[in-house]
């Protein structure tokens, strides 16, 4: 008996009905459904997408209130290098890349794990990442009500590097900062930090 168990967990009216739909694509493209390597790749693609996508599901706010903790530190906290994975809406091809993320606590502090799982929760939609900067810096400013928060995004884009202007190595860099961040000196002490190796 295999050991695998396949933890995720799809609603199965709503996957076969993804699956019939990249089915009918397969069909269009020219390609032949039934087919030994295509037969079953429908479902595994309405899964992967339903997977990508699971973001519209979660709530990042009560995501970050359920670690707030009280405390006096009062320095910045960053965390860098966070790993991205999202898909562009305007082609739903993937972009990917890393977030690094800064705040200065007022009062209270937010366990650092739940950082990188609201990045997940807003990269697992339809994204632009414009947009997804603005979204993970709101929700930290909002929730947290810190003294200042600064995100940068790094990515690179599939639907520049395999179609359009396919330029393989263009990276697309975004950014926000809210309160103490505002401020030139607290700004760049960040984003020296960033690009630093410090080990």
């Amino acid at each position: 008996m295999s050991s695998y168990h396949n933890l995720e967990e799809y609603n199965i009216e709503v996957t076969n009905e993804i699956k019939e739909r990249f089915s009918g694509i397969i069909k269009e493209i020219g390609e032949q459904a039934d087919r030994e390597g295509l037969v079953k790749t429908p479902e595994r693609a309405a899964k992967a997408m339903l997977f990508l996508t699971q973001g519209y599901k979660q709530d990042a706010s009560a995501i970050l209130k359920s670690a707030m903790f009280n405390e006096s530190y009062n320095e910045m906290v960053i965390i860098k290098d966070i790993e991205l994975y999202s898909l562009c809406e305007h082609h739903i091809l993937p972009f990917f890349g890393k977030a690094h993320i800064a705040y200065i606590p007022d009062g209270k502090i937010v366990g650092l794990s739940k950082l990188p799982r609201i990045v997940d929760v807003f990269a697992r939609r339809l994204q632009v990442q414009e947009r997804l900067t603005e979204q993970i810096l709101d929700c930290i400013n909002e929730n947290l009500q810190p003294q200042g928060v600064a995100v940068v995004i790094e990515a690179a884009h599939m639907c520049m590097m395999m179609r359009g202007i396919q330029k393989q190595n263009s990276v697309t860099t975004t950014s926000g900062f809210r309160g103490s961040f505002e401020k030139e000196e607290t700004r760049n002490e960040f984003l020296k930090l960033i690009s630093s190796d410090l080990s």
